[in-house]
């Protein structure tokens, strides 16, 4: 495929210039269409228009060039100077000197003859001398030098100019056929990827063009200020050459800054004139782009620096300049054909990973300090409660399928457990703001805003919770994700490990100051465990609210009440939310059901006679 487009560059690269220039004046037709002019004087208007403009600029051009070259010659005195100064400046035995001294003895080495061998009977010869005969040039010859460059280029004009016409007149046509060729069984996503690629491209090039004339214009009207001469010449350059990434904008300063090098005997003005591209680059780089772009083109800047690579080597420096947006079609097409999804994962600019996913994937590397990072670029928007619910606990959640199925070795589960621990003790200052904020707004006398999320959870002052892993590692460090949300909302949250709540330990942890134990699963089928877990807790903690928590990323089918009455528990939540709400809850202890089965074991042993009296008559 790569073979094909550089051996048949010379038919491609106008065809793709006549393409990218049909989804520009695309939209002008359109609106003319819709003012009612005919689709012929339309697109014809359009295409002279555009032409018309890259025509006029060609020449405005051509004629400062011209006019620079006439001037050249005067300047020659101001860039002596300059050089003359940098001399003096390295010293009498300065830098220059010494590599003006090397370059001069290594051309003498190279210049010098080979030494000849020359018999005593030998006479001298004189060197021959060199004689070249010029033979002068008749007009036509001349205007043949002038006109075959031209041609080329010239001939590629017309015929982007021509397929750039037929395809505006036949562009319904063309959608029609391209629909037939990708396939008419599925016309939604053949339309979307149509209008997305236009879209992407037409906006690419709207917004390349207002940024640069943002960039052109100032940079022209500041040279003119500065007093450098030709300065609409550099402010047009400027304005083209930013179409070229990354070596454009470069281009565009040198040539003004070595002309502010002639003109001026001093070097103030130099530096005059390249503070104003540098700053005129960080205003464009860091404040106009991130506003017009946004996420419009849908790359990636790796991807944008690779394609840039690719196709100059590919097709040169108009290859550098198409290499956007030949990208952006590439991106849209991995989006909407699934053979070729693989190109919207290497160049768009839409995560890969789920957050969920990103943290499970730092926890499991054993990073914990990237995932604070993600922690809190997520945080700046949300809140604990819900970074624990919607990434932290499902993430936790992949580690545990992932133990479950044999994936995850001790060693592994063990980083990820200590790594999540990690991570929630880097967040206890964003807990501590957190808290803050919600004592300013309770000491508030403003009425607050009556929002769901007001009263999504209950005020936990005076409130005192232990949360308990359940059965591993990974069910601790969900636990001190709970216990520190409990804490932001007031409550006094203390954590115990799963090994606290064996039979041999749970009479030493201090139940007695604690008014909730909420124990939490991050593995659903340990209700039988569980079960036993409520029942040391109400026998070791008279009057304890004991809740179970059995996390899931999404809401299971079980009824929440219905499992708590099953389990002998206060409560039964699934998610953050609906177990700290259970936790912070004022509902009374429910009180431990005496257990049954000795029951009927003792009326059975009862029984037991009776029964062996009645077998005979049966």
């Amino acid at each position: 495929m790569v073979a094909i487009l550089y051996f048949a560059r010379d038919v491609l690269l106008p065809l793709a210039i006549a393409i990218l220039l049909t989804f520009a004046l695309a939209p002008i037709v359109s609106w003319l269409r819709r003012l009612g002019v005919p689709r012929l004087v339309s697109v014809i208007a359009s295409v002279l228009a555009a032409f018309g403009m890259v025509a006029m600029f060609s020449f405005v051009v051509a004629s400062q060039i011209g006019e620079v070259a006439q001037n050249l010659p005067t300047y020659q005195s101001n860039i002596l100077e300059k050089v003359r100064s940098l001399k003096e400046t390295g010293g009498g035995n300065g830098i220059i000197d010494r590599l003006s001294g090397v370059i001069e003895r290594v051309g003498q080495e190279i210049d010098k003859p080979e030494a000849a061998t020359v018999g005593p009977s030998q006479p001298s010869r004189p060197d021959p001398l060199l004689v070249e005969i010029f033979t002068p040039q008749r007009p036509i010859e001349t205007l043949k030098n002038l006109i075959l460059p031209l041609i080329g280029p010239l001939a590629t004009a017309g015929l982007v100019i021509v397929v750039v016409i037929f395809m505006l007149l036949e562009r319904e046509d063309l959608r029609d056929r391209f629909i037939r060729l990708v396939g008419y069984g599925d016309l939604h996503r053949t339309t979307e990827a149509l209008q997305d690629a236009g879209r992407r491209v037409g906006q690419y090039l709207l917004m390349q063009l207002v940024v640069n004339v943002a960039y052109g214009v100032p940079i022209g009207m500041g040279l003119w200020l500065l007093g450098i001469p030709n300065a609409v010449l550099w402010g047009l350059l400027a304005i083209m050459l930013r179409f070229v990434p990354y070596i454009g904008p470069a281009i565009a300063m040198i040539l003004p800054l070595f002309l502010a090098l002639a003109v001026a005997p001093g070097w103030s003005l130099v530096l005059w004139a390249a503070a104003l591209f540098i700053v005129m680059e960080l205003i464009i780089n860091n404040v106009i782009e991130p506003w017009l772009y946004g996420s419009r083109t849908g790359l990636s800047p790796l991807a944008i620096i690779v394609a840039a690579i690719f196709w100059t080597w590919l097709w040169g420096p108009v290859g550098l300049v198409l290499s956007t947006p030949l990208t952006v079609c590439l991106v849209v097409l991995g989006k909407h054909v699934p053979q070729f999804a693989f190109l919207e994962v290497l160049f768009g600019n839409e995560p890969v990973l789920d957050p969920k996913q990103r943290l499970y994937q730092r926890l499991l590397a054993g990073d914990p300090e990237e995932a604070t990072d993600h922690a809190e670029e997520m945080l700046e928007t949300e809140y604990l409660v819900d970074f624990y619910g919607s990434v932290a606990i499902p993430a936790l959640l992949l580690g545990e399928r992932d133990r479950a199925r044999g994936a995850l070795t001790d060693e592994q589960r063990r980083r990820v457990a200590a790594s999540a621990a990690t991570l929630v003790a880097n967040l206890n200052e964003i807990a501590n703001e957190e808290a803050e904020e919600g004592d300013d707004v309770a000491t508030d006398d403003t009425e607050p805003d009556e929002s769901p999320e007001d009263d999504e959870l209950p005020d936990g002052a005076g409130k005192s919770v232990l949360c308990i892993g359940g059965r591993g590692d990974l069910d601790n460090a969900a636990a001190a994700m709970l216990a520190q949300v409990l804490t932001v909302q007031g409550a006094s949250a203390s954590t115990a490990s799963h090994t606290d709540v064996d039979p041999a330990n749970i009479r030493n942890l201090p139940l007695g100051t604690f008014q909730t134990a909420i124990v939490g699963f991050l593995n659903s089928d340990s209700l039988n465990h569980g079960r036993y877990v409520v029942r040391r807790l109400k026998r070791a903690g008279k009057n304890l609210r004991v809740g179970i928590v059995l996390w899931a990323d999404e809401t299971p089918g079980r009824d929440a009440e219905k499992l708590a009455a099953e389990l002998n528990a206060d409560f039964v939540a699934y998610d953050m939310t609906s177990a700290a709400t259970g936790a912070l809850s004022d509902a009374p202890a429910v009180p431990l059901k005496a257990p049954k089965r000795m029951v009927r074991r003792q009326a059975s042993s009862r029984s037991k006679p009776a029964a062996k009296q009645k077998a005979p008559a049966g």
